[in-house]
């Protein structure tokens, strides 16, 4: 309980930002001294199990739990996170050139929700910085996915071209890749996932998987992440066009601009609110995407995970594997021991021997 009797009293004094750079610049730092990555691994680390290791896009997880995407922006504490139980971690969103993002402060905190609001904008070094970073890694012990997005300043009618120059940049260093088309924190990005703008836009991309694929003699995966902020219809269209573009899944979902129940007073700041409130709808994304793809297309669940009830919840609903964010910033890095001790109990209960007969489960 070191995290929360010590460090998170200390932390939720700071802003929410600058806790969360020292979080980053603790990892990095510990995660690059000669044994921190063992330190951490002997103090926060998950040994892996064969009930919940899971085998998926060409890649081995030793836990089906990450790290979304949002916390690790420039890829600069990759050993540090994956020596604290992740069973893999997507880094970004990165955009081909440099941003500072939107103005400060950005990130807030909704305790009484347990919940954040965010409007950071992509702010990240670019994707040569990235791949700086990520070319010094000594060794990978679990996947790491890159998330890619547009720059601000470029139009929606040309952002294939960023997310084809992320690709192309930092294609030998990404197990697989992540399109982030459905932030709320880019103007206009959004529009990105309906219709011919997303078919257009899935074409480009699936092209310059291709041709780097020929380029390096090795395929990878490449998954788009979706908002929670879709009527039904629109879903249904959206999943239709991801499904017949030949993307490889789908991470369900990013974060909401709904500001239902929430009673904190930060609720009022712009942005995306990510944690707990976002959990019923982000399960519910997830559900009906598995049952209109009849479970053949792989869904990563990510939204509102703080227990192992919640990220059992999502692979029941039809999630393959689940990613956490809040759930992380509010309960530490004990927080993966925890769900992974849960999940093996709630199988056992369920009389499941392997994580991959719960996927799906609410639908049998």
């Amino acid at each position: 309980m070191l995290y929360q009797n010590v460090a998170k009293p200390i932390f939720f004094k700071l802003d929410a930002e600058k806790a969360h750079h020292l979080v980053i610049g603790g990892l990095h730092t510990v995660g690059s001294f000669p044994g921190g990555t063992g330190f951490l691994r002997s103090v926060y680390g998950v040994s892996e199990t064969p009930d919940l290791a899971v085998d998926l896009f060409g890649l081995h997880f030793p836990t089906p739990v990450g790290l979304a995407a949002g916390l690790d922006k420039n890829a600069v504490a990759v050993e540090g996170f994956s020596a604290i139980g992740f069973g893999f971690m997507e880094v970004g969103t990165v955009t081909p050139k440099g941003q500072p993002g939107n103005d400060q402060p950005r990130l807030f905190r909704l305790p009484a929700d347990e919940a954040l609001v965010n409007r950071m904008g992509f702010n990240n070094k670019g994707a040569d910085a990235m791949a700086q970073e990520l070319s010094r890694l000594k060794s990978r012990t679990v996947p790491v996915a890159v998330n890619i997005g547009k720059n601000k300043v470029t139009p929606n009618e040309e952002a294939y071209k960023d997310y084809q120059e992320c690709i192309r940049k930092l294609y030998p260093y990404g197990d697989f890749f992540v399109v982030n088309i459905s932030s709320p924190n880019t103007p206009d990005l959004r529009n990105l996932q309906y219709g011919s703008e997303l078919s257009s836009l899935l074409a480009h991309i699936m092209e310059e998987m291709r041709l780097q694929a020929q380029k390096y003699g090795q395929s990878k995966h490449i998954l788009v992440k979706i908002a929670p902020d879709v009527s039904d219809e629109e879903l249904e269209m959206m999943v239709d066009v991801l499904r017949e573009s030949g993307i490889s899944g789908i991470v369900a979902t990013n974060t909401t601009i709904s500001r239902e129940g929430l009673t904190h007073p930060n609720k009022k700041e712009a942005g995306g609110i990510s944690g707990k409130p976002l959990r019923t709808r982000s399960t519910e994304v997830v559900s009906r995407v598995y049952r209109q793809t009849g479970g053949k297309l792989p869904i990563i669940g990510s939204g509102g995970i703080f227990t192992p009830e919640d990220a059992y919840e999502k692979i029941k609903a039809g999630a393959s594997l689940v990613e956490i964010y809040t759930g992380y910033i509010y309960e530490g890095p004990e927080v993966n021991r925890r769900l992974h001790a849960g999940l093996r109990e709630l199988l056992r209960r369920d009389g499941f021997s392997h994580i991959s007969e719960a996927v799906g489960a609410d639908h049998r």
